[in-house]
């Protein structure tokens, strides 16, 4: 099936709908209210719902809520609107001792590649965002033109990650975003994010379409190949907003 004919149109959010832990423009948004009264959409990120819900909930005010569904965390929890709140269906909360755990295993890893902490730290250098811990390089609210230039072609991330997984076997470690490192229970990755889509809405993984900008071997939305999800790759904001436009037209 085409785009125009897929059910569900699955979106990552950094890069893809918007600039990373930016806001979407209002362009975006008017073409998301009206993919909104035409097909069901879901957006899966490393981001918080919190980060979800500035980013691009509140951009989306009068829009047809019923048909959008959240996966924050990569897919580690699941939002949908009920009675008009937003409430969460299932979250993968850490628990307390493997947070700990996990924050040990990045300062080792911190120490072992010789990674050292910035002077000016804006916001959470290391975020807990309760079913994911994240790293950021600057923290997590560092402006974008920092975070892109510190790691363009992820090979510090790599690098740290390869540490990671020494002290982590039992948990999922990824990139994220533009500077970040992500980790989750073993298994939990946009793939699951996909998986959970399907029993949860009901929608077969034939019907529904992924739309990212790292699709590429190592790259975040990567696992969602394995899913056998089309996907249709994306440069950023400006050339999603050609393809949103495309499946409108179709409709």
């Amino acid at each position: 099936m085409k785009l125009k004919d897929k059910q569900l149109i699955v979106f990552d959010l950094d890069k893809t709908l918007a600039e990373s832990k930016q806001e979407i423009d209002d362009e975006m948004a008017g073409l998301l209210r009206t993919l909104l009264t035409k097909k069901k959409v879901a957006v899966i990120s490393g981001g918080s719902f919190a980060q979800f819900e500035k980013q691009f909930i509140r951009k989306l005010a009068g829009a047809n809520f019923k048909a959008l569904f959240l996966f924050p965390t990569c897919g580690s929890a699941f939002y949908r609107q009920e009675g008009g709140q937003w409430r969460a269906i299932y979250t993968e909360t850490l628990l307390s001792e493997e947070k700990a755990h996990i924050l040990q295993a990045f300062e080792k890893m911190l120490d072992e590649v010789g990674v050292k902490k910035p002077e000016k730290i804006y916001g959470d250098l290391i975020e807990d965002r309760h079913t994911q811990i994240t790293f950021a390089a600057h923290g997590s609210q560092a402006p974008l033109h920092i975070k892109s230039a510190w790691d363009p072609d992820r090979m510090k991330r790599l690098q740290m990650i390869a540490v990671l997984a020494r002290h982590l076997p039992d948990f999922e470690i990824r990139t994220g975003g533009t500077s970040s490192i992500d980790v989750t229970r073993k298994g939990i990755d946009k793939a699951y994010g996909i998986r959970q889509m399907e029993k949860h809405l009901g929608i077969p993984k034939s019907a529904m379409a992924f739309i990212g900008d790292d699709l590429g071997e190592g790259g975040n939305d990567f696992p969602v190949i394995a899913t056998g999800v089309a996907v249709t790759p994306t440069r950023d904001p400006s050339h999603t907003k050609e393809i949103i436009r495309s499946i409108i037209e179709a409709q």
